[in-house]
Order: C-alpha cells, then structure tokens, then sequence
C-alpha cells in the first residue's frame, strides 16, 4: 500500500480511462484495509480508488505493477485479483501508508466485474501508454466525448450494439467448434477403446464390447428439463419425471430392475452437465412417477430406504430369486448376495428381508454380523423333524 498516494481526480494529458468497477475492497497483502467498497477506474496510466462517501481518493500508477494474477477463492468469497508492484520511488508523492512489509495488494471484488476488469488491465500493462506521453506541468481533465442525438446517434448506437452481438455470436461459434472437436475426440477414444477391448481373447465377449461402445456414446442428457423451460412447482416437476423414467429406464434392466435414490441422484446429475438438481426436486418427481403411469416408480422400504423400481418388476419372483439362492448357499450375508447377483449392498439387504417378511428366510443375528438362512419350517415336511 506504500506505493498508492493521494490523488486530486484530474487526470494527465493524454490519460485515457478505459472501465470502472464499484464494490472494491482493497488488501495490503492479506491484511484488509479502511478502504473498502470504493469505485476503481481504470485508465491508461494509473488505477484510481475512489471513496464514494467523502470523494478522498488514491491511485498507483501502472508502471509500478510487475504482474498481475487472478486468485480462485472459495463459494461464497469474493473474486480477487493480486498487484505484485516493484518497490517505491525514492521522488513517491505521499500516500496513505507511509511504508508496508508487503510487495503486493489485493483487489476484492465485491459487486463482480472481476473478469472484465482484469482483462482490461492486462491489455493496459501490455500497451503501456503511459510511455508515449510525456507529463506536463499543468494537469488537464479528460476530454469529454460528445455525442450525437437524433436520428444519426441512434443509428450510430444500432451499428455499435450489431457489432458488439456479431462479436459475441462469432466467439459463442469459436466455443462450439472447440467442443465438437473434441466431442470427435471422445469419439475416436471410444473406438479405439473398444478395438482394444475386442483384442483380448477370451476376456471379454463380442456382446459386452457392444454395450461398452454404447456408455461412451451416451453419456449425458441432450435436452434437460429446466425451471426456465418448464415452468415452476408440479408443471416442473410432472416434466422432469417424464424425463427420468425415460433416462433411468435401461440402466434399471440392467442393474435387475431396482436402483437406490441416492445412485439414480449421481447418475442424473452426471448426465445434465451444468443443470443440477436439488435432492428435492429428484424427490417430488420420483413421487410423480407412478400417478403418471409411467414404468419407473419410487418405493420406500419399510427400513427407510427410498429407490427406484421397475413396474414390471414382479415381487415374488424376487422373493423366489432369493430364497433359492439361499438354498444354493445354505446361507447368505448382505455382502455375499451382493457379489452373486451385482447389487449394492444395501440392495441385497433389501432382498433378504423381503424374503424374510414372506417367510421365505431366517436370521441369524450374531457378533460375526447379519446372516441368513433359507426357512426349513417351511421346505421340509413335519414328519421330517418328527426325528
């Protein structure tokens, strides 16, 4: 803060002011100062900190800043940008601060405008102005530009606003070929993957190749209902469960038929890129999926556990499943079940005490843990305990 000093607010022949931004605290080094929520220009020579209360104001000039370098801070910080300055002249004006330990300061930007303003003070230290003029004695304001009214002003504006949109379309298609280059990437990524997935014998089937070409190639949501799309309340909500039964569909035949929330709530978000949801928008969707008819339904075991089903799933056949590979095994824990089937575990748990709630197992509770075994009371006949 050594190399700020007090300024009058008349600029210098030649100075030209390029931006401004509102809203800026300034740091020696990481210590905050009193000169806070200030207004920072910018101009060709110097950068000007205003107070908007009593109008005192201090500036450093340009040539005293060797770099200058964006900090990424955390949610809810404001964006900063970091002056590393030389040391101060030995003819320094006076200042607010006579001598600092720190050889650089911050910007905090209260109100945005960060990126804007960074880049204009990049392009200010790249042209160095300050160089081609040289100071005078008597200080003069800036030039007040004077515009033109009527007719002729307001085409000048409409050219002015035409060219700045022409800009703005031709970077947005700059972005997009970025993006399909490398969307032709993954492409190619993909392809060769599978080439060499193909290439090992007796690893992985012609089949499973297949469906591992098919996850590359799909790997998001083209289109994702959005509050701004769809409105807000139950209209959002019927059109985003619309959208989920249609995207959780295949992978729930191929996981057997049944997803706990919590996966169905990454896989989702994965899948819409920058569109998020909120845990309770999933929620009052999935609540609508069986009052839409559609083939996905929410279910809530009567542990707690909330997932994702399959209305063509038939129940007893799962309890079948489950009993028979019990009998299988002779017994089985949560863990066990879900390596023989590819379920989580939390899944697995579920299966077993479905199938215990239709008397189809027994458990075991013990100090190893959670076992259990299929119900012989009912797959032998009395005479055969009658021993």
């Amino acid at each position: 803060m050594d190399r700020f000093q007090w300024s009058s607010g008349i600029y210098l022949v030649g100075e030209q002011i390029i931006t401004s931004q509102n809203g800026i605290r300034l740091y020696d080094g990481e210590t905050k100062t009193c000169f806070d929520y200030g207004d920072l220009t910018l101009t060709s020579h110097r950068l000007e900190w205003k107070n908007p209360r009593d109008s005192s104001s201090i500036s450093l000039n340009l040539m005293l800043i060797i770099y200058v370098e964006e900090r990424t801070v955390s949610i809810g910080k404001s964006p900063q940008v970091i002056l590393h300055l030389h040391p101060p002249s030995q003819n320094q004006q006076p200042g607010p601060v006579q001598r600092s330990p720190n050889s650089y300061v911050k910007l905090s930007f209260k109100e945005g405008g960060k990126t804007n303003f960074y880049e204009c003070l990049h392009s200010a230290l790249n042209r160095k102005l300050w160089e081609q003029f040289t100071p005078q004695t008597g200080p003069v304001k800036p030039p007040v530009v004077k515009t033109r009214t009527g007719i002729v002003g307001i085409e000048r504006t409409l050219q002015e606003r035409q060219k700045e949109t022409t800009k703005n379309i031709s970077k947005a298609f700059e972005d997009l070929n970025k993006l399909m280059e490398m969307a032709r990437d993954m492409v190619l990524l993909s392809k060769t993957i599978s080439t060499k997935i193909r290439e090992k014998q007796g690893d992985i089937s012609e089949d499973e190749t297949i469906k591992f070409k098919s996850y590359l190639l799909s790997l998001g949501i083209d289109d994702p209902v959005t509050r701004g799309t769809h409105g807000t309340g139950a209209s959002f909500h019927r059109e985003l469960a619309r959208e989920l039964s249609s995207f959780v569909e295949q992978p729930l035949k191929d996981v057997g038929g049944v997803m706990a929330l919590t996966d169905v709530y990454c896989r989702v978000n994965r899948a819409r890129g920058f569109e998020l949801l909120s845990p309770e928008d999933l929620l009052n969707a999935c609540k609508m999926l069986e009052h839409l008819c559609l083939p996905v339904r929410l279910r809530v075991f009567d542990s707690g556990v909330m997932v994702l089903q399959l209305t063509s799933q038939n129940e007893e056949e799962l309890v079948e499943h489950t009993v028979k590979m019990l009998e299988d095994n002779s017994s089985l824990t949560a863990e066990e079940l879900s390596q023989h089937i590819g379920l989580s575990v939390v899944m697995a748990k579920e299966r077993l005490l479905a199938a215990e709630k239709f008397g189809g197992a027994c458990r075991d509770d013990c100090v190893e843990g959670l076992r259990f075994y299929p119900n012989m009371f009912l797959l032998r006949s009395c005479d055969d305990f009658s021993d």
